[in-house]
């Protein structure tokens, strides 16, 4: 019982590293977004650290995963995701599937009049599907204007920002992978 403890502690570290690498984030920044300093998430990231419920809620809230993600608690066998809405830079991201491969998220993103884009690059893929409203994408040098019903693929090393075109909420379906790992989908043939 105790060595599985420790096994359970032990992969902490390794998770939170993956999951702030995933999201393209510098241990400076992580430290700016949790209050957490940055040398002890790197303690805590490399297993010298013990992870501490007063250490783990800032983190779970920053990169949007229940905390029973981090730790690697063991499912109950119930196969239904619980939404959880995680509001961060005025978006609303709901995670519809668990940490780990392609991850599954349904995002709204307001207006913001007078906020000028300003176009990010991080590791992956992102492929985007918009549910209601108009999506305005840039893309390098493009500018799309995706509609209900319209998706797109990309890889995230390109320049790129997502916001609503016009004064509406745009409502998406969004699925961030790995570097190397896309979405893709195959039609049917009868």
């Amino acid at each position: 019982m105790a060595n599985a403890k420790k096994d359970v502690l032990d992969a902490v570290g390794p998770r939170l590293r993956e999951l702030r690498r995933r999201r393209g984030m510098t241990l400076a920044e992580l430290a700016e977004r949790t209050g957490i300093n940055e040398s002890t998430l790197s303690r805590l990231e490399g297993g010298t650290r013990k992870p501490t419920l007063e250490l783990l809620l800032p983190l779970a809230e920053v990169h949007a995963v229940p905390l029973d993600d981090l730790v690697g608690a063991p499912r109950t066998g119930d196969p239904r995701i619980h939404l959880r809405p995680v509001v961060r830079d005025g978006m609303t991201y709901v995670p519809l599937s668990h940490p780990g491969g392609v991850q599954a998220h349904k995002l709204l993103i307001p207006p913001a009049p007078g906020i000028e884009p300003e176009l990010k690059i991080h590791e992956g893929f992102e492929w985007v599907y918009v549910l209601a409203g108009r999506l305005r994408l840039l893309l390098g040098d493009q500018s799309l204007v995706l509609r209900a019903g319209e998706a797109a693929e990309f890889d995230t090393h390109v320049p790129h920002w997502l916001g609503p075109d016009g004064d509406r909420t745009v409502e998406l379906l969004v699925l961030f992978g790995h570097q190397g790992e896309r979405a893709h989908l195959r039609a049917r043939t009868t």
